[in-house]
């Protein structure tokens, strides 16, 4: 795999997986964009360190940025909210696809994996969403979430045990 010759080159590819991963986690279009672009903008703090450092560091920011907005919001605005409003917060689609059919099958599917994935653990979530969706290796995924190898196995098995038993029926 080529490394990126700069930071920029670098952010510039890996920002609409970041929003995904930002997405999943924040289950809000405007809160995951403003964690991207938060993360990023730390990332620029770090240029001078090799390239080789860039995706561990940045999905460890990342993952710190969402976690910090969701503590933030569960303290602040719980108390504001009705019950029925806290997480039902629709995803925004864009349709690029030539074939419509195809198009909401891929929706549906993102949205079944989107809904399972909202009741897993925050962490069993980070794993699963680092190794399965990012395909970041064991090793780079631990650096990032800040844990053993060992515990991001086992984060990972538990969410791929439960996703299954969700997302039975869909298959």
């Amino acid at each position: 795999m080529r490394l990126p010759a700069s930071l920029e080159e670098f952010l510039a590819g890996i920002g609409t997986r970041a929003f995904r991963f930002a997405e999943l986690g924040l289950r809000h279009r405007d809160d995951a964009l403003d964690a991207v672009q938060d993360a990023m903008m730390k990332m620029l703090a770090y240029r001078d360190r090799p390239a080789q450092e860039w995706t561990p560091l940045f999905w460890s920011i990342l993952r710190s940025r969402v976690v910090d907005v969701q503590r933030r919001r569960s303290f602040r605005l719980r108390w504001l909210m009705p019950a029925s409003e806290r997480d039902d917060t629709a995803l925004d689609w864009a349709d690029d696809a030539p074939d419509p059919a195809r198009a909401h099958d891929g929706r549906e599917a993102y949205g079944k994996l989107a809904d399972a994935l909202a009741t897993l653990p925050r962490r069993q979530r980070e794993a699963f969403s680092l190794r399965v969706l990012e395909e970041l290796d064991v090793a780079t995924t631990a650096r990032a979430m800040g844990c053993s190898e060992g515990a991001v196995k086992t984060h990972l098995s538990r969410a791929r045990e439960a996703l299954q038993r969700q997302l039975e029926d869909w298959r």
